[in-house]
């Protein structure tokens, strides 16, 4: 399985509107990213839905640049 496919599959969620983002995100920029925004994008699919999605729509916040970087991106 492609790296591509496993990602998409990880961001299958519990919350439609995350999934929504996430899969949108996958399909339109996970080829550009570098190895390392990757790995961050995997440690913020860790995260509970909710966390996350606070996150994405600018309610919570992230001290790691890298993951902020991520999120910027998302959004």
């Amino acid at each position: 399985m492609r790296e591509h496919d496993r990602m998409r599959w990880r961001c299958r969620r519990g919350m439609l509107e995350l999934d929504l983002v996430l899969n949108r995100f996958v399909e339109s920029r996970f080829d550009g990213l570098t190895s390392d925004q990757r790995g961050v994008l995997t440690r913020l699919l860790d995260l509970p839905d909710n966390d996350l999605w606070d996150m994405i729509m600018g309610r919570a916040e992230t001290n790691d640049p890298g993951c902020a970087e991520i999120v910027r991106l998302l959004r």
